[in-house]
């Protein structure tokens, strides 16, 4: 199977050449390849300074040629993630996705989506309002919070 033989160097080069947004990247258990997850890191000199989620990365069957499905399970303040989903909006994992990008550079989109925040399309519209209307300071208080209450301390 041609995503199994992909998915096994993508693994490779991870731990040879590890990305800086993550702390860890891998299948959930030799037995699930097309299941894997990540722990990101908030950017730094951002509200999501020393925040850690975890993510639960699916990966389909005609993996590289459609894109993973990816989701955060603990919580985010972040307009283009849906607050109690984790579900992700970003146009890579949807009309853009091309199979040059590997998990890991797909991770570092999500990671670069938190200083670069849509709020004209958000499934967060909380947190999209406040940048709409001009409150960042409000909202970047909220994103601080979230980012500590909820930072990933598991395994």
């Amino acid at each position: 199977m041609a995503s199994t033989k992909r998915l096994l160097k993508e693994l490779q080069d991870y731990q040879r050449d590890p990305n800086d947004a993550l702390t860890e990247l891998g299948p959930v258990s030799d037995d699930e390849l097309m299941h894997w997850t990540a722990v990101m890191k908030g950017v730094n000199g951002s509200p999501y300074e020393g925040g850690r989620w975890k993510l639960d990365i699916r990966v389909p069957s005609n993996y590289p040629l459609a894109p993973p499905e990816i989701k955060f399970i603990n919580r985010i303040c972040h307009p283009n993630v849906n607050f109690k989903t984790g579900e992700i909006c970003l146009d890579l994992l949807k009309n853009n996705w091309s199979a040059i990008y590997t998990l890991s550079a797909t991770l570092t989109a999500v990671h670069q989506l938190l200083t670069s925040a849509e709020p004209d399309s958000p499934l967060n519209i909380d947190i999209a309002a406040l940048f709409r209307q001009g409150d960042i300071v409000g909202a970047e208080a909220l994103i601080r919070f979230y980012t500590e209450s909820e930072r990933w301390e598991g395994r």
